[in-house]
């Protein structure tokens, strides 16, 4: 089992600088293992040459990452961002759902540390990404760790869960217009005031609403990523 010290239940990461040890791995699919189930790494056709944007994208409650591949691939693809998918170890993420992170933040930090094994990842477009709860679960790591994430894609968050906050990463935040409960639609206006307050850039857009977050919303969510 991964390993919780005080720093990672904040959630804070703490990763330290690494050169990669082996090849790039080759465009496609690849699996790295998680607490339960195996985190997916998704390598565009076209990447840069070095060194390469990455963004790490969470599921819903109750999801799985190819949810996540599904929802983002197409902009991964387009744009040459690396797509890392990790899987929660329970039902939903451990802070999401206790307010303290522990197994599935332990399991990312090493599953980061094994893609920066294979590629040298651009400090400046390293993003954090997810649907609901996995918003959530984004905004609570990427303010967490502001100097790591420099962008959060949030989408349909209702919470951001506690925890320490560095760096200033540029917020996208987009929910439905009237969701169902509507208490949802208030959570996202609150959450985007409150992030505003406290001095943070934030786009944010109001959609229909439905099952899924609109093709139109990813779009332009993507255009952070540069």
């Amino acid at each position: 089992m991964p390993t919780i010290d005080s720093e990672l239940s904040r959630g804070v990461l703490d990763l330290q600088p690494s050169p990669p040890i082996h090849a790039p791995l080759e465009h496609g699919l690849h699996q790295f293992a998680g607490p339960t189930r195996p985190a997916l790494l998704y390598v565009p056709a076209r990447l840069p040459t070095r060194p390469r944007p990455l963004l790490v994208a969470f599921h819903h409650a109750g999801g799985a990452p190819s949810d996540m591949l599904a929802l983002l691939r197409c902009e991964a693809e387009r744009r040459g961002v690396l797509l890392l998918a990790p899987a929660a170890a329970r039902q939903t993420w451990d802070a999401v759902r206790n307010g303290v992170y522990g197994r599935d933040a332990a399991a990312l930090r090493n599953i980061l540390t094994t893609v920066r094994m294979y590629f040298p990842i651009d400090p400046d477009r390293i993003a954090i990404a997810g649907y609901r709860d996995g918003a959530s679960y984004a905004l609570g790591l990427g303010l967490a760790n502001g100097n790591l994430f420099t962008r959060i894609l949030a989408y349909s968050p209702d919470h951001i869960p506690p925890g320490c906050r560095t760096g200033r990463p540029t917020v996208f935040i987009s929910h439905e217009r009237h969701s169902t409960p509507a208490t949802a639609t208030t959570a996202g206006r609150r959450i985007v005031a409150a992030l505003e307050d406290d001095g943070y850039h934030v786009d944010h857009i109001q959609h229909p609403g439905g099952r899924s977050t609109p093709a139109g919303v990813v779009k332009t969510s993507a255009e952070l990523l540069g």
